[in-house]
């Protein structure tokens, strides 16, 4: 299931075909059944109202999650890029020796933040293992200095160093924080009900089976909307470094 809502098109390409299927297993059992009476279509057409309106109120309310969490991972970019840039400033507090040599790793660690958003997933391991080693190294540099100078003023470089390393934490606990696989099945689930309903009751299926085909086709649009905002790496829609970026090139005049 994630390797399918990491792919948006795989999603719009398998609901598309489980809802087509869903609304024409409806005709057909239709087709074997007898005329429905005028009370009977009236029951039908609650029942169907009521599974679209239920239908319409899950997809909504996933929707409004996927966006949540995107601008949760865009607003902890922004606090990352903000905590590395106050930190760069921080380190001049330290004692000169340590400033050249913390500075540049805290460049370096910027670098491999950016590769974070931009790489793909077959190199976040490495980025991973590098951006964990340069966050030991930032950490034992202020450290040092700490136990060496322990003074008000370098204790706000250190506690600089501890917010960029939280930052890191707050990110990566951001891009984890996915929509359930319950929320999908559920949707997916009234979904289907909802187009086995439509299928039944249509009055002549044969007649414009393309009719068959609307409700499936907006729906499995929507599920495609929902899965790209909600996936960190695999949709179009995604979050840019733009912040983190910015940094780099304020760092590092050309």
């Amino acid at each position: 299931m994630t390797y399918i809502r990491d792919h948006p098109l795989l999603v719009f390409a398998l609901s598309f075909f489980a809802l087509t299927l869903s609304a024409w297993i409806g005709a057909s059992i239709s087709k074997w059944q007898r005329t429905l009476i005028t009370e009977e279509r009236e029951d039908l057409g609650i029942l169907e109202a009521a599974t679209l309106t239920l239908l319409g109120l899950i997809i909504a309310f996933t929707f409004s999650m996927a966006v949540e969490r995107y601008n949760q991972r865009k607003n902890y970019e922004e606090a990352e890029a903000n905590a590395i840039g106050t930190e760069y400033l921080r380190v001049g507090l330290l004692p000169s020796a340590d400033v050249a040599k913390v500075r540049s790793l805290l460049l370096n660690y910027l670098d491999q933040r950016v590769l974070f958003y931009t790489a793909s997933d077959e190199q976040q391991l490495q980025i991973d293992a590098q951006t964990a080693k340069l966050q030991t190294e930032l950490w034992s540099s202020v450290q040092a200095s700490a136990v060496v100078q322990p003074t008000p003023v370098v204790a706000l470089a250190v506690a600089g160093m501890n917010d960029v390393l939280n930052s890191q934490g707050y990110t990566q606990a951001a891009w984890w924080n996915r929509i359930p696989v319950s929320a999908w099945g559920l949707m997916l689930v009234i979904a289907i009900c909802a187009n086995v309903l439509i299928g039944y009751s249509a009055r002549n299926p044969k007649a414009k089976p393309i009719l068959l085909l609307v409700l499936p086709l907006i729906v499995s649009i929507s599920f495609l909307l929902i899965a790209d905002i909600e996936t960190p790496r695999g949709g179009l829609i995604r979050v840019h470094p733009e912040n983190l970026l910015s940094l780099s090139q304020s760092l590092r005049p050309q």
